[in-house]
This record gives C-alpha cells, sequence and structure tokens, in this order.
C-alpha cells in the first residue's frame, strides 16, 4: 500500500510517499481502507517534532481517517466488510497511520457510521470533536451566553463556530482577512472581526455593550495572549488550547491580577485530558454523529489533493490559506 512516512523532522519535505505492506487483521482487529484523510494541526505538531506524544520514528502521519471496513480479524463480530467507519489515531497507541491506504486497527476503536454517510464530511470529525469539548468539557459546568473563537476560518474554529451556533450561543468570531471573516459568518457566527484591518478591543466592546465575552477560545497563545482577559466578562472564562504563536507569555496573570475583581477563569486544554478516560472523549461523537448524518453540521472542503501530494497539502496548511478542511484522497 501507499503511506506518507516522516524518518526525520522538519518542513513538508520531510514527508516521503512509501510502499508498505498491506494489513493483515489480527484477532479483535479490523483493516480500514481509507476513502479521506484529514490534515491537521496535530499532523503538522508530529511532522516538526512539537508534538509532546510523538510516535517512534519512522512514523507513518496522521490522525483521521474515514473509510470502509475491508477486512476483519477473528472476534469480531460487530463490524463487517463494507461498513462505514470514522477512525482517530486518539483510539490508537499512538497518533498516527492514517497517512495511508489501509489502516489497520482495534474494532473497539473506530467509530460506525450511518450507511450513505459523506465520508469526506466524516473526515473532519476529529476537528468537530474537538470543538464539541471545548464547548461543553473545557468550560466543564460553566454557563456562558457568548463565545468568541480565534482563528474561526481553521479546521477547529470553523467547528466551533457552527456547534456553538447550533447551541445557542452568540458567536464572535476572529480571522485575519475579509474573506476569511465571509467564510466564518456563512458558517454561522453572529459577527467577525479581522483583527488585521480592526481593533478587536473597540469592536468586542460594541458588540457587546462594553460587558466583553463570556469564554474566549484561543489556539494561538504567544505574546499576545494577554489580552483576551481585557476582552472577557466578568466571571469569565478564557481558555488555550493551542500554541500556534508559542506557549501564553506569562505576563497574562498581571492582567488577570489588575482585574481581580472580576473573577476571571483561565484552563488550559488539551485532548491528552480524556487518554484515560476514553469513554468521555468518545461521548461526543454521540452527538456529532448523528448531527453529521442529519446535515446539520457541514464541514467545508477547503481542497482535495491526492496522498501522494501530502507535502503540498502541508505547504498549503502552513500557509494560512486553508478555510476549512484539507484533505487527501487515496
Amino acid at each position: 500500500m501507499k503511506a506518507i512516512q516522516i524518518r526525520r523532522t522538519g518542513g513538508p519535505e520531510v514527508l516521503e510517499l512509501v510502499d508498505l505492506p498491506t494489513p493483515e487483521p489480527g484477532p479483535g482487529e479490523v483493516v480500514v481502507q481509507a476513502d479521506s484523510i484529514g490534515v491537521g494541526m496535530p499532523d503538522v505538531l508530529v511532522r516538526t517534532g512539537r508534538y509532546p506524544w510523538m510516535p517512534p520514528m519512522p512514523a507513518v502521519i496522521g490522525i483521521e481517517m474515514a473509510g470502509h471496513v475491508s477486512a476483519v480479524g477473528a472476534g469480531v463480530d460487530d463490524l463487517r466488510v463494507g461498513d462505514a467507519v470514522f477512525a482517530s489515531a486518539r483510539e490508537l497507541p499512538f497518533r498516527g497511520n492514517c497517512y495511508a491506504e489501509f489502516l489497520r486497527a482495534p474494532a473497539r476503536a473506530l467509530y460506525r457510521l450511518p450507511a450513505g454517510v459523506d465520508l469526506e464530511a466524516a473526515a473532519c470529525l476529529s476537528n468537530y470533536q474537538v470543538a464539541w469539548h471545548l464547548l461543553h468539557s473545557a468550560t466543564n459546568g460553566y454557563r456562558y451566553d457568548s463565545v468568541l473563537v480565534w482563528a474561526a476560518a481553521g479546521g477547529v474554529g470553523s467547528a466551533v463556530v457552527q456547534l456553538a451556533r447550533l447551541a445557542g450561543k452568540q458567536v464572535i468570531a476572529l480571522a485575519g482577512s475579509a474573506a476569511k471573516c465571509a467564510f466564518a459568518r456563512e458558517l454561522g457566527a453572529h459577527h467577525c472581526i479581522d483583527y488585521k484591518a480592526e481593533d478587536i478591543g473597540t469592536r468586542i466592546a460594541e458588540l457587546t455593550g462594553g460587558r466583553g465575552v463570556d469564554l474566549i477560545l484561543d489556539p494561538v497563545g504567544g505574546s499576545g495572549f494577554h489580552r483576551n482577559f481585557r476582552w472577557v466578562a466578568p466571571l469569565g472564562l478564557v481558555v488555550s488550547y493551542g500554541v500556534l504563536e508559542g506557549r501564553p507569555d506569562p505576563s497574562f496573570a498581571a492582567v488577570m491580577q489588575e482585574r481581580f475583581g472580576d473573577s476571571l477563569g483561565f484552563r488550559y486544554f488539551s485532548m491528552h485530558v480524556f487518554d484515560e478516560q476514553p469513554q468521555r472523549r468518545r461521548a461526543a461523537m454521540d452527538d456529532l454523529v448523528p448531527l453529521l448524518a442529519q446535515g446539520q453540521v457541514r464541514p467545508r472542503i477547503f481542497q482535495r489533493l491526492p496522498l501522494a501530494q501530502a507535502r503540498r497539502a502541508h505547504e498549503l496548511f502552513d500557509s494560512g490559506a486553508v478555510l476549512g478542511k484539507l484533505l487527501l484522497k487515496p
């Protein structure tokens, strides 16, 4: 089978198209023939060597695919050849192995999909799983009415916009161009702030009557992270779930202290919190798969590229030009 493998970390050039043996299922396992493979930030973090849970080298990267069961091992009675499934490497021993024509996995690790579901849309479910947990688990019972979504035109951000709108929240998106703002509004954002052309704080004050936003979801981090605590409402919560510009600078604590009387909250969030609680990680899918099947969430596919063009896919992803989701097709 064809697969994309890395032997060292670095830029897109480290992605190699290789021939590997097509896997055979062992007891309790199945083999999935990929239809669509998602490209996302965890793949980039593995490729660049910045992922805290790196797989052993050489590694086939990729955390998500959708396809059909092509072979079933002994003892598997709940999946059959031809069944549509979604595979997430979050359920596998290592975060990888999905950039390939075939994937061997424990049957219990797969998510069965309804017959006729759009497999390209299903390949985007990892983003929606993160988005669901940002809105429902990272908040840990916090009641909120409004949410500010950084990187709202990206894979996770666009999923957050759609799910927050479905949940009845006021959604304010942040994006870096007029085109990206138009995209975010199309997905359901009530408002979008072009942070390259507008003053974020001024616009948030205008949109919220000076109160601020209840919940801020930030995958960016970096030296400017402290700004969130000037925009969040009293008793509000800021969640950091990524490091696109590096870890949040500790200066945010001083801004929180300045607003001591507003009782602001902060949380670092990672999907790895569920590594020992897989039932909680999977709970999101109980909501998401029906929403997908019913068309209530519609992942937006930016581009489809052949698996052999994984380097090009990562170049596009690194450029920041992707709106929604980028897919690889075997």
